[in-house]
């Protein structure tokens, strides 16, 4: 013993040694948990990392270099005169004007097309100039309209190469351009072609239109008296952005995607906690005697403390350490495989490159060893207070059975977690609402040692006949604690997968029911995103309304438009509208809309990003007008993440002039055949328009929904799945753990006369029971924590609210389940106690 009490380092060492030398698998699970917990979130946080980090560099990519820019609010553009007026602020070095589109290359490969004046893109932004590749030399072919510079990847979409034609359509129009060569400063994956300012004005219909200005600033100019400056002078439908704003913007769009998937990653971590904390207990438990004995010898309390931190210090440490090289192999592997994309949608089509990030390792890594400290402190303080004398024979519980356990712990942790629930979003994100689930698991795992009494005195009021179950219950009755460290396990698995499971089904049921409301018509026609001709004309609507079979039609258009700079696009839909709630499902009651106001209605995620209230007014940036609106009320849109916002059709026309439409929903008239109406409807189309038209019946459209539902929540699933399965490999080991440690206690009872057929029963019997008590606990607690998933989480961080739905079904398949699990693993590791003789099973080893 060291000195005044202390317990030397080659002692810790070698009792940390002999313990994982004689408790291999247990060790293992509850660093497996720990490593597994941190390889996931390390993994997602740096999947979602590289991802953005290649999203902001298409952002600048496609900016070029500028110091600053003017955008239009919407893809209308503004008007070209604002070119010469900002060139002659003072400050300014130089303005570079640009045409800005999304078109599409042969019918299906989208790009973004750049209208370019070269002489002033070489002095703003000369990355973004093409490089002849054809063996020309002509400097005319720069200027020429029908020269276009693409991209690697632009030319990868389209199947084109250097010398060949290209058809593009943008804005309604298509043009066919000749590829002189190639655009050395995009990277990788940026589909992109830049032509001509003037081509691009006169080919693509925006002469007089500008989409954007880029500009040098002098050596000497003020960045922000020169923006307030431009900003003063801007007319409507334009915007001052600078580089944060769009990085900004870009990092709003998919905060809360990122955070909640690391979250959910880190359900792993916390159940690799509570396995950590069970194995800590049943092996302080196991050597209680033990410790009592150093205890004895001299050994202070803070040293037995400080055995016990150690060692769950290294399973920490080890298991750490263990997952942040895992999570960096799973992250280069899904990188490779998966692309950057993990269900949400926001970074599809990039190729970027693992971007390693040591502050973030040293976080998840710090997390791991916190987690597992965090779940080795109540052993440790058990250990420290039990009485030497009565461990030095291990007698009875580390819990008097004849106290009935508190619960006043577990309700304050469960009052604190439905407080903080109640609590606004930090900065967007959920953190309360993370945080009272942690509470609510803390308090209903607090709560088990009471639970498991107040349920088992249910069946000690009656008497028993089978001896069996009536040992059975009686041994959880005088174990509270050890019934409490095996619930535990089972409560935070289930509870977790409970929690998760119900918000999915509730989501998904939600979204089902949403696609019936918004989808009434029979057959939805659509152009591309280019639309020929800017989409269907008011003549061809008539005359597509007239179409034999089609008992009516109706005609909308999408439109995105920036309400700020530094917030995502939202889309403006132009549609007919019926009444108060405008054939929309509202979430409240229409407003009445007051005389000579504008109705509109809001979706849910607009409201939430902009603050945005039933009653408000707002000014819409529509196509160089700025209308003031009236929203008349919120409704459920499920469809587009940044927000939209519903304005009536002819309203919109009457606004912008604009009376095209790209999208028709077709109710049929009874009796008639969908084929026949649809070659009717093409055969009314102008030449050309119909190649572009795509045909869709509603049913096929709602199971396009829920299977991009489904893509969207596949890591979700996984992620899941990875804690449940680290929980119950967990629980079946504490349970075979305990049935190993309880041998003496068999040997006694076969030494009175109990079979031991029916000590196999017993186990069976306090595995079933354990099984069902934990599954009822689990289920019940991850019902509370599915509520604040439900109404908290997911409004706070993607503005969505739905409807609970309860799968009763899969509460039933996991009560089964579980005590299936338990009363197995009971019955395998009973057998294997049971193998030893009854006198050797009671003598003492000193």
């Amino acid at each position: 013993m060291g000195e005044r009490g202390s317990l030397p380092l080659v002692a810790m060492r070698w009792m940390i040694v002999s313990e994982w030398r004689t408790y291999p698998s247990r060790i293992a699970i509850a660093v497996l948990a720990i490593a597994l917990g941190v390889a996931l979130g390390f993994a997602v946080h740096l999947i979602n990392g590289s991802a953005l980090s290649e999203f902001d560099h298409a952002i600048q990519t496609v900016s070029g270099d500028a110091d600053l820019q003017v955008h239009a609010t919407s893809a209308a553009g503004f008007s070209e005169a604002l070119y010469p007026q900002m060139a002659h602020v003072s400050g300014i070095a130089k303005v570079s004007p640009v045409v800005e589109l999304h078109a599409q290359a042969q019918g299906h490969a989208a790009l973004t097309i750049l209208g370019l004046d070269v002489l002033s893109a070489a002095v703003v932004t000369p990355r973004l100039l093409g490089r002849r590749s054809d063996g020309q030399h002509d400097p005319s072919d720069f200027f020429s309209d029908s020269a276009i510079f693409l991209s690697a990847a632009a030319m990868q979409a389209s199947g084109r190469r250097v010398g060949q034609s290209i058809d593009i359509t943008s804005m309604g129009h298509s043009a066919s351009f000749r590829i002189i060569g190639d655009l050395p400063g995009i990277p990788a994956g940026q589909a992109i072609g830049v032509m001509d300012i003037a081509a691009a004005q006169w080919r693509f219909g925006q002469l007089g239109k500008l989409q954007r200005l880029d500009f040098r600033l002098a050596p000497d100019a003020d960045r922000a008296q020169l923006s307030s400056a431009l900003a003063s002078r801007l007319p409507l439908g334009a915007e001052i952005v600078t580089r944060h704003n769009e990085e900004t913007r870009s990092d709003s769009l998919s905060r809360a995607y990122r955070v909640n998937l690391d979250m959910l990653a880190l359900m792993a971590l916390l159940t690799g906690g509570f396995l950590v904390y069970s194995a800590q207990s049943l092996s302080v438990a196991r050597r209680r005697p033990q410790f009592a004995l150093i205890r004895v010898l001299g050994l202070e309390r803070r040293s037995l403390v400080a055995q016990i931190f150690l060692e769950a210090l290294v399973v920490g440490a080890v298991g750490a350490l263990g997952g942040l090289l895992l999570g960096l192999g799973l992250a280069a592997a899904a990188l490779h495989l998966l692309g950057s994309d993990l269900g949400g949608g926001y970074f599809s089509g990039g190729v970027p490159h693992l971007s390693f990030a040591p502050g973030a390792a040293i976080a998840f890594g710090a997390l791991g060893v916190a987690a597992s400290l965090v779940g080795g402190l109540l052993p440790a303080r058990d250990a420290a207070r039990s009485q030497p004398a009565l461990a030095l024979k291990n007698l009875g519980d580390a819990i008097d059975p004849r106290v009935h356990p508190r619960i006043r712990l577990a309700l304050l942790l469960v009052v604190l977690g439905a407080a903080g629930s109640l609590a606004p979003a930090v900065n967007g994100l959920p953190i309360f609402g993370y945080a009272s689930m942690a509470l609510l698991l803390a308090g209903g795992i607090a709560m088990m040692p009471w639970l498991a009494r107040t349920l088992l005195w249910i069946f000690l009021r009656r008497p028993i006949s089978n001896v069996s179950l009536s040992l059975a219950i009686q041994r959880l009755w005088g174990a509270p604690s050890q019934a409490a460290l095996a619930l535990s396990g089972i409560v935070a698995s289930t509870s977790l997968m409970i929690a998760m499971a119900v918000m999915v089904v509730s989501f998904r049921g939600s979204v089902e029911a949403w696609l019936y409301q918004v989808l009434p018509a029979d057959l939805y026609l659509a152009l591309d995103d280019s639309g020929v001709g800017g989409g269907f004309d008011a003549v061809t609507q008539n005359n597509m309304r007239h179409v034999e079979g089609v008992a009516w039609m109706g005609f909308m258009k999408e439109t995105p438009l920036r309400l700020a700079p530094d917030k995502p696009d939202v889309w403006l839909i132009a549609r007919t509208v019926d009444g108060p709630a405008g054939g929309l499902p509202l979430l409240s009651p229409g407003l009445a809309v007051p005389p000579n106001d504008i109705p509109v209605w809001v979706s849910e995620p607009a409201a939430g990003i902009y603050g945005i209230h039933p009653g408000d007014h707002l000014v819409l940036p529509i196509a160089g007008v700025t209308p003031r609106v009236f929203v008349a009320g919120i409704w459920r849109d499920y469809g587009r993440q940044q927000g939209s916002i519903v304005i009536d059709s002819d309203t919109y026309t009457r606004l912008t002039g604009d009376a095209r439409r790209s999208i028709a929903s077709v109710a049929l008239k009874k009796g008639a055949l969908a084929d026949a109406v649809i070659a009717r409807l093409r055969a009314v189309l102008p030449a050309g328009v119909a190649d572009h038209l795509s045909v869709s019946r509603s049913q096929e459209i709602r199971s396009k929904g829920i299977a991009a539902f489904d893509r969207s929540f596949a890591i979700t699933y996984l992620l899941e799945a990875i804690p449940i399965l680290v929980g119950l490999i967990g629980v079946a080991a504490t349970v075979s753990a305990q049935t190993l440690a309880r041998i003496k206690e068999f040997g006694m009872l076969r030494h009175i006369g109990v079979l031991r057929l029916q000590i196999v029963a017993m186990l069976i019997a306090e595995g079933a029971l354990l099984g069902a008590i934990g599954g009822i606990a689990g289920i019940g607690l991850g019902l509370a924590m599915s509520q604040i998933l439900i109404r908290v989480v997911n409004p706070q961080s993607f503005h969505w609210t739905m409807d609970t739905r309860i799968p009763w079904l899969l509460f039933i398949i996991v009560i089964v389940a579980l005590i299936v699990a338990a009363g197995g693993t009971a019955l395998f590791a009973g057998r294997r106690a049971l193998s030893t003789a009854a006198v050797t099973a009671v003598r003492e080893d000193w």
